[in-house]
């Protein structure tokens, strides 16, 4: 990955830092006048040693004394209030880009999330921020810290004995050669480390939602062998750059102590001289020792450096991607909508795929009416069904609801006129209410009744805190059929002019399936629908069938009309025991 671009990324990052620039400034105004104070206190004690000490007289011991103690209370202070705004502007910082990307993530469209897996997704939520962080917060700040305090003490080194403070500046030369060679090699770790963390991520996230599929097959010992396999991987990658590291430090270590024993022998040497005096020789070794830790913390700042620089790039991988699906230039409204659902020439194939799954699809569905789509299983009836709420979009042809081409039609309008109940019911870690409201946040009690009485799923009611009871994640904590009929009751509360069911009865047994069958009839009276049929007893609810093959509709009539003059639609429906009235 080249070097720029990631370093660039992390400069994108000033956006968010922008709002605390009055809190990153305090924090430097009170790290510089802690640091100044610091700086103060050996120079003090140089006048301690050559003068009352060495002369006299020592009644001015005492002011010099108290002058110390006051600079290191400074000091203290500087540095306990520096920590404060530093954490707080942190933690500010990493909380706006948090939110900044997840409401990204929300606008992204289902491609994108089809692509990349969750746990990469949750690692650059988690702990490529928390990277950010530590580096915005404390690394960058350090640095600029660091280099400061580094110049403003070799000026004061070369002015308290010149020889010496050329020795103390030279030592700066291998401290950047190394400096620019550790970068070079810890950038690809930093990268392999983080894009690991993503992988094993995704496997535990996988792991943990798959449990019961794991434990039926037990399948736990397989699954333990390839979580141990990625995290071996990552533990390879990390120990080579703890390596790198490791190896950086000591070498920064050794450089300042070289120094340091070179800068003490021919000090003593001028001293004795009389080049120099006793006091600066204690001043001068006092501010060396200042300078040990912004050198030794130079290791730690250039890792957090890069690892935050690729941090930054892992976010906008994310950040740079463009929604697909977004409201066209002047989108409308649907004020009044009759419900009227029209194919024309659809065509799709998804992103990456040159074979398309939909070929010049034709079908028109009038208002009030129901149409089933039946077709062996690839034959594309769920993405059909997808393109009508734009979780896709066309990529030939168009879809029109009451003329209007639905990418002409605003998102929320659309979401709130079609609803879609999915063959697989996502329930979130939430309540029943608010499962049931999460389309429609305004609806009254009386709709969140009439809801649950028509998808049968007034159960709720018998849960431990009724409405108010949390359901667990992804919903497991009910059974298949009873999140089917609540994920049904979220579609029809908002009762839309279009509804939108892909296969929504698949997990009821016949006696339940038989009562939400009945409602759903009342229910789509009044409402335009386009149902995918897997079990052909569910064809009862519509009032014409369109017959999918090969990705696109080859006939559409009466269930009675497709049995006598379609073979392949008698071969479908032949596959299903159960008989269906014509």
């Amino acid at each position: 990955m080249p070097s720029a671009r990631r370093f660039h990324s992390l400069w994108r990052v000033r956006t968010y830092v922008r709002p605390y620039l009055g809190q990153m400034v305090l924090m430097l105004a009170t790290a510089f006048v802690g640091i100044g104070a610091g700086i103060l206190i050996p120079l003090v004690t140089r006048a301690v040693i050559d003068g009352p000490v060495r002369h006299g007289p020592h009644s001015r011991l005492l002011p010099l004394g108290l002058l110390a103690l006051a600079l290191g209370v400074v000091e203290g202070f500087m540095a306990f209030v520096r920590r404060w705004v530093q954490s707080y502007a942190a933690l500010g910082i990493e909380t706006s880009i948090r939110d900044e990307l997840y409401a990204h993530l929300q606008r992204l469209s289902v491609s994108f999330h089809d692509r990349w897996q969750s746990g990469q997704l949750l690692s650059r939520a988690t702990t490529d921020l928390g990277v950010l962080r530590r580096f915005l917060g404390f690394g960058l700040v350090f640095l600029v810290i660091n280099v400061a305090t580094f110049v403003t003490i070799v000026i004061l080194l070369l002015q308290l004995y010149a020889p010496l403070g050329l020795v103390v500046l030279a030592s700066a030369v291998p401290i950047m050669w190394l400096s620019a060679a550790f970068e070079r090699e810890y950038a690809q770790v930093a990268r392999r480390v983080q894009d690991q963390q993503g992988d094993l991520t995704t496997h535990i996230e996988e792991a943990a939602t798959g449990i019961r599929v794991i434990k039926a097959f037990g399948r736990r010992r397989l699954v333990l062998a390839r979580f141990e396999e990625g995290a071996e991987r990552l533990y390879g990658s990390a120990m080579a750059s703890v390596r790198l590291r490791a190896k950086f430090w000591s070498l920064l270590d050794v450089i300042p102590n070289v120094t340091l024993a070179v800068v003490l022998l021919f000090g003593a040497l001028a001293v004795g001289r009389g080049q120099l005096t006793l006091g600066g020789l204690i001043a001068f070794m006092s501010l060396m020792l200042y300078l040990v830790w912004p050198i030794e913390a130079l290791g730690w700042i250039l890792a957090t450096a890069q690892e935050a620089a690729t941090a930054a790039d892992r976010l906008y991988e994310v950040f740079d991607t463009e929604p697909s699906i977004v409201d066209r230039p002047g989108a409308v409204a649907l004020a009044d909508p009759r419900g009227r659902l029209r194919f024309e020439g659809v065509t799709f194939a998804y992103p990456g795929s040159a074979e398309p799954v939909l070929r010049d699809v034709w079908l028109d569905i009038a208002p009030g009416e129901t149409v089933a789509l039946v077709g062996v299983t690839g034959s594309g009836k769920t993405t059909l069904a997808a393109l009508v709420p734009r979780l896709y979009d066309v990529t030939g042809g168009r879809i029109t609801l009451d003329g209007v081409d639905v990418r002409d039609v605003r998102l929320t309008s659309l979401r709130r006129v079609v609803a879609t109940a999915f063959e697989e019911p996502i329930l979130f870690s939430a309540s029943v209410r608010e499962n049931l409201l999460l389309g429609t946040p305004d609806a009254t009690e009386a709709e969140v009744d009439a809801a649950l009485a028509l998808a049968q799923a007034e159960f709720v009611r018998d849960l431990p805190f009724g409405l108010d009871t949390r359901v667990g994640e992804q919903g497991l904590s009910l059974s298949g059929g009873q999140r089917q009929r609540l994920a049904l009751a979220r579609a029809v509360v908002g009762r839309p002019r279009v509804l939108v069911l892909d296969d929504p009865l698949s997990a009821l047994d016949v006696h339940t399936e038989a009562l939400v069958e009945e409602a759903l009839g009342r229910v789509l009276r009044g409402t335009t629908g386009l149902v995918v049929v897997h079990r052909p007893s569910t064809l009862a609810l519509a009032d014409r069938v369109a017959l999918l093959e090969d990705g696109t509709i080859t006939a559409v009539g009466t269930h009675a009309e497709l049995m006598e003059s379609h073979p392949s639609y008698r071969a479908i429906l032949s596959a299903e025991s159960e008989p269906v009235a014509s």
